[in-house]
């Protein structure tokens, strides 16, 4: 179904404002008066009506964009795998929300690395389903948890006043992000867990070889 944006009611609004403080203000006794008024009352409804336009259909637009660009997600044929992509998709658009909304520049730039992290997280379990349950705790736990506090931080934070449950809530959580970063991070870390081992088994093995190399040279020098 095609969507199409109400119209602003803004221009009407600014015009009759034009009239009445004409009326008030100016002597309109001449047809050329009200003639003038009106050539530039078509003027401020075109004017107001571009920038309401330009601002509000735009928005509309971009979000169309947005939910059309996430109904197109591909499915994976896993229904789990593709929840937890679905899951992931909103955790950071909402993470991206706060960012916007939270004017601390130190949160700001804990909240911008948890996307960071976390897209990487989903990424790396997108190319490897079978990585999917070592973060199941991740999903149901640390991720909407995580999101739970930045949001009363965020409500706290422009609440618009000051108080000892507000002030202690909002140092609480500033205090405790670095470590909510540096959990997201072990998570990505453990991921790379069982790869980083065979790695470390293949230098194992490459080192012994250019040791036994080495010694079999030596008998020649």
């Amino acid at each position: 179904m095609e969507m199409h944006p109400r119209k602003s009611t803004v221009p009407f609004y600014a015009v009759a404002v034009l009239w009445i403080v004409s009326g008030a203000l100016l002597p309109l006794y001449a047809p050329m008066h009200y003639g003038l008024l009106a050539a530039v009352s078509a003027a401020v409804f075109l004017a107001v009506n571009a920038l309401c336009r330009g601002g509000g259909v735009a928005r509309t637009a971009e979000a169309a964009v947005e939910q059309a660009e996430v109904k197109k997600e591909e499915s994976t044929g896993d229904p789990a795998l593709d929840k937890m992509l679905k899951d992931g998709r909103l955790a950071i658009a909402e993470m991206k929300r706060l960012d916007d909304n939270i004017a601390d520049p130190g949160i700001s730039a804990d909240i911008v690395r948890l996307e960071q992290v976390s897209a990487k997280i989903f990424d790396e379990v997108k190319q490897d389903p079978k990585k999917l349950p070592q973060i199941r705790r991740f999903m149901d736990y640390y991720l909407p948890t995580t999101l739970k506090l930045l949001n009363s931080y965020d409500r706290m934070s422009t609440a618009g006043v000051s108080g000892q449950n507000i002030d202690t809530t909002l140092a609480r959580v500033e205090g405790m992000m670095r470590t909510v970063v540096a959990a997201f991070e072990k998570q990505l870390d453990s991921l790379y867990g069982a790869e980083a081992l065979d790695i470390s088994t293949d230098i194992t093995v490459l080192e012994s070889m250019i040791v036994n190399a080495n010694m079999y040279l030596s008998h020649f020098s």
